[in-house]
């Protein structure tokens, strides 16, 4: 199950987990890191004391994660969880992490520490020159304030000698052991959430959290809002204009994970704003994934 932040997974999940006999996997770039769990919005101990979850927490921050070791990870707790006779529901929006479950990963080349050292020894300034060189489509398909993904992009190209869209197309077919939802809710339900999901951090002290998450590595402080709050410890910018600056850069994160969610699976889509209650919302996730489980095809 994936769909924009603020929409309502993390709940839905618990609830499924609990009518269906289920766990949760976590498939959360960000989430998968302890010491930020109000920025990263992880289930709330509420939600945790429920149903076990998994993936959730699990990194220190200042180690590295990427697709590849997710799917390992995922796919050793969904064993698990299988042979414990229950049945494991993958959450996030994450949908890199999910689509490497879903499809498997794209076939690349063995990466090579040359050119990888060139690529990050570079402002990522030049990086992004030389990507529009050498595919100038490519920009367009990734977030481009994210250094990472504007290197890696780069590699991907250099590597394989091929547009990175091309490279992309070639990901294994969708191999049918998964069904899923893609949760979503109106535009401007999604947007209040997002506003009132940040003022709640801010109340919950989420500054301090990140004052203690100083030796943070560059996976972890690609968090939302870290750089923002750190900015705003050292009094470069006000409350105000800290948490308006959150709320807009969610916003924008969450309309690129609901495109995601929409081109890359093949889930139903579910608008959560039309139901009055929890449980109308449920009994309707609930009739869309009512077929019969089998062992090939039992992971929500």
């Amino acid at each position: 199950m994936t769909g924009p932040t603020g929409a309502g997974k993390s709940a839905l999940a618990v609830a499924l987990a609990l009518r269906l006999g289920g766990e949760v996997v976590g498939a959360d770039a960000f989430q998968t890191y302890a010491g930020l769990p109000i920025l990263t919005a992880q289930p709330t101990e509420d939600l945790l004391s429920l149903v076990p979850h998994h993936l959730i927490g699990i990194l220190d921050l200042n180690q590295g994660f990427d697709a590849a070791m997710y799917a390992q990870a995922a796919w050793r707790c969904i064993r698990d969880i299988e042979s414990r006779g229950r049945v494991p529901i993958l959450t996030g929006g994450t949908g890199l992490y999910l689509k490497a479950l879903t499809h498997g990963l794209v076939d690349m080349p063995k990466a090579n520490a040359d050119l990888r050292a060139r690529i990050t020894a570079l402002p990522v300034e030049d990086v992004l020159a030389e990507l529009c060189e050498k595919d100038p489509e490519a920009p367009a398909s990734i977030d481009t304030l994210n250094p990472l993904r504007v290197r890696r992009a780069l590699e991907i190209v250099l590597l394989t000698g091929r547009p990175l869209a091309e490279s992309r197309s070639s990901w294994s077919q969708d191999k049918g052991l998964f069904r899923g939802l893609v949760l979503t809710r109106d535009r401007e339900d999604l947007r209040s959430r997002i506003a009132a999901n940040v003022e709640t951090m801010f109340a919950s002290g989420v500054v301090n959290e990140v004052q203690a998450a100083s030796y943070a590595g560059e996976g972890a402080a690609r968090a939302i809002g870290f750089r923002k709050i750190q900015d705003l410890l050292r009094g470069e910018i006000t409350k105000s204009e800290c948490k308006a600056a959150i709320v807009l850069a969610t916003q924008r994160y969450a309309k690129r994970q609901l495109t995601w969610g929409r081109t890359q699976f093949t889930f139903p889509i579910l608008n959560l704003s039309g139901f009055s209650t929890p449980e109308a919302a449920l009994s309707a996730a609930l009739d869309i994934l009512n077929s019969p489980l089998t062992p090939e095809a039992n992971t929500i």
